[in-house]
């Protein structure tokens, strides 16, 4: 009897949650207050290389590398499909010196994007790009260098001018979530490779099926190019791309100079027909605060303000050629203090909201 009750409680809470989900209830209530119920999870591995070593396999001499194969350069998934998936995935891909945990759980302990979007019915995976993460199997050798640099990471990611936090920024001050926040950096364990990452996440379409593809930073160049090598990709929300726009042949913008100790910011080069991908999808781009207009000797800041107006180009030349991309510069729509991790800041739910309108308005949701 006992078992017959638990099972009618259990499915009285199963259509209760998908009603839930059918109504039009406000979501950030449904953020903080349903339980999350997941149906599946788990992860794969997908793309890559492999190859063997000519000779005969010795297993007296196991170090040896002959007739033995190495497999690397895929990427990492982790996946959960809640109770009663909407119809179109999120796939997310980090940036550089990131692993899929920035996605997870916010350096002070909140819900990150990764459970946000689980709670509103999304599929989500989350992937370790090639070389990084737990896709650390490397097809190139690289060495790690171990340097003190957290005061560099601070101010490129515009937490503020070290060791100063910024005043109005969205990023928790006290320093246990700092000291989270600078743990999560991990290295490549082989040369970044922007064809290689985006490769390996064709291959994470070919198994997820048609989705979107959410990009952060570094991740936006090879986000570009997974579009052009996937039609299974049906909208890319990239988070402050930081490098590799791309561009139709003859219509490269020229070099932006900045004080950015890296040097100008240039834009890479394709194929008119390779180009064209990206106006069959809607794109958006999102950009948080803390970003000067004019040039500025603090690095950290300037270097995203070429990179803000280099993405301004980018979404004028998708739409010149018939696209629909915009760049959505969060301050000038009244949405403060962001840094260059807005979706794991303290407002991510604000910012989460954002992503859902557009996920809705494009019919994605």
């Amino acid at each position: 009897m006992r078992k017959k009750n638990s099972l009618k409680l259990w499915m009285a809470s199963a259509i209760l949650f998908s009603l839930f989900i059918s109504c039009g209830q406000d979501r950030r209530e449904r953020v903080d207050g349903e339980v999350l119920m997941v149906e599946e999870q788990g992860s794969f591995l997908a793309g890559g290389a492999a190859v063997t070593t000519p000779g005969i396999y010795n297993e007296n001499d196991p170090t040896n590398p002959a007739g033995q194969t190495l497999h690397g350069d895929h990427a990492y998934v982790f996946y959960q499909k809640p109770l009663h998936a909407r119809k179109y995935p999120l796939v997310f891909l980090h940036g550089n010196g990131e692993s899929s945990k920035t996605w997870e759980t916010t350096p002070d302990g909140r819900e990150g994007f990764q459970n946000i979007f689980l709670r509103l019915g999304f599929s989500v995976y989350l992937v370790d790009q090639p070389r990084r993460g737990k896709a650390g199997r490397s097809m190139v050798s690289d060495s790690i260098s171990v340097l003190p640099e957290e005061a560099f990471q601070f101010e490129i990611f515009r937490l503020g001018i070290w060791p100063e936090f910024f005043p109005d920024v969205q990023f928790p001050k006290d320093p246990q979530s700092l000291e989270q926040f600078m743990r999560q950096i991990t290295p490549n364990t082989g040369a970044f490779d922007k064809h290689v990452v985006a490769d390996a996440m064709s291959a994470v379409f070919d198994r997820t099926g048609e989705g979107v593809l959410v990009t952060h930073s570094m991740g936006g160049g090879p986000g570009w190019l997974t579009v052009i090598r996937n039609p299974k990709v049906r909208a890319v929300v990239a988070y402050e791309p930081g490098s590799s726009f791309i561009f139709p042949k003859g219509e490269v913008p020229a070099p932006m100079p900045t004080s950015c100790p890296y040097g100008a910011l240039t834009a890479d080069s394709v194929s008119l027909e390779q180009f064209t991908s990206l106006t069959r999808i809607p794109i958006i781009i999102y950009y948080g605060d803390n970003i000067p207009k004019e040039p500025t000797e603090h690095w950290g800041q300037d270097t995203w303000r070429v990179r803000l107006a280099m993405a301004r180009l980018f979404a004028e030349c998708i739409n010149r050629h018939g696209g629909d991309a915009k760049v959505v510069h969060l301050p000038e729509i009244g949405i403060k203090g962001n840094t260059h991790f807005l979706f794991s800041d303290l407002n991510n739910l604000e910012i989460s909201d954002l992503m859902f309108d557009f996920l809705h308005e494009k019919g994605l949701d």
